[in-house]
């Protein structure tokens, strides 16, 4: 289940804006910041393999990802995200890139409204998700939805514009990311929770995202530094991960069939208590960056001109 980057080749281009690398790049570990657009694009790039690997069905299995109340609470908030857009949405189908096991279009539907997902590594048998990628996708919709999951595409610009032709007049593209220039993403450097190499394989920065919105001929309603979820339990995470041992505070409140590596009850406790214990200092982190509009994920929802003409 280990990534192994000695297999792969270095990324040669900018994921996101297409750029050759040179000599004014930074390398970091894992990944190249491109000095033009500032978003970092994840190298070694990783093979359809190893990214096959990297999806395997212990990353998302049938019986649920996290143990105690974990699928609960996340069924609840994709609830919750799917109430508050069903109300400021046009009517019409909604389109989830990265639908998963199915659980936001679940919500939308239950408001009775149509909702397709799409996923090309999606788990369990939900009959609204299709195992195709958005490119495959045609059609008039009030919305796309990138939950967490314009960072797994290989080329996200080129989903963003295709999303942005299929969604109707009046209609919005919804996004949320990892903020990479984010506090606590500074803070915690390359053990931050939300690089999840080698499936994260772009890096964005709220800049370059706010523009490439704009420049598709979009207009930004609604920006978030907290709406967009993980900003808690990034801090929470990276402070864990700094104890002696570095143990995996994301794993540990996995099933134990949904980890990437085996944790003894003992080292799992430890994570766990450990979290308790920095929860102070974690929710005093969240409070400062989402505060200075630098947390650590960024939310939008960006409206299509109501003139627009569609194709």
């Amino acid at each position: 289940m280990a990534y192994s980057r000695t297999a792969a080749p270095a990324a040669t281009e900018c994921a996101w804006c297409g750029r050759r690398f040179g000599g004014d790049d930074e390398h970091r570990p894992g990944r190249i910041l491109c000095a033009r657009c500032g978003v970092a694009t994840t190298s070694p790039w990783p093979s359809e393999q190893q990214l096959a690997q990297a999806y395997a069905l212990w990353y998302r299995p049938a019986a649920g990802r996290f143990s105690g109340l974990g699928d609960k609470v996340l069924k609840h908030t994709r609830s919750t995200l799917a109430s508050r857009l069903h109300r400021v949405l046009p009517e019409g189908p909604v389109l989830d890139v990265g639908a998963g096991d199915g659980t936001l279009v679940g919500a939308f539907r239950r408001h009775g409204r149509e909702a397709v997902g799409v996923d090309p590594y999606a788990s369990g048998s939900h009959p609204h998700v299709r195992d195709v990628e958005l490119e495959d996708m045609t059609g008039a919709w009030s919305a796309v939805v990138f939950w967490h999951s314009l960072e797994h595409l290989r080329q996200p610009v080129r989903a963003l514009r295709h999303a942005a032709d299929l969604v109707v007049p009046g209609g919005v593209l919804v996004v949320a990311v990892p903020n990479a220039t984010s506090l606590q993403a500074r803070v915690f450097g390359d053990r931050w929770l939300a690089l999840d190499l080698p499936r994260h394989l772009v890096h964005i920065s709220p800049q370059a995202l706010l523009s490439q919105l704009a420049a598709l001929g979009f207009r930004v309603e609604r920006v978030s530094y907290l709406r967009g979820g993980q900003v808690l339990f990034g801090w929470l995470h990276g402070l864990v991960g700094r104890l002696p041992g570095h143990p995996d505070l994301y794993d540990a409140i996995r099933r134990s069939a949904a980890r990437q590596a085996p944790q003894s009850p003992a080292f799992r406790l430890y994570a766990l208590a450990a979290a308790a214990a920095v929860l102070p200092v974690a929710l005093v982190g969240s409070a400062i960056e989402v505060a200075a509009r630098s947390g650590g994920t960024i939310y939008v929802e960006a409206r299509r001109d109501t003139d627009a003409v569609i194709g």
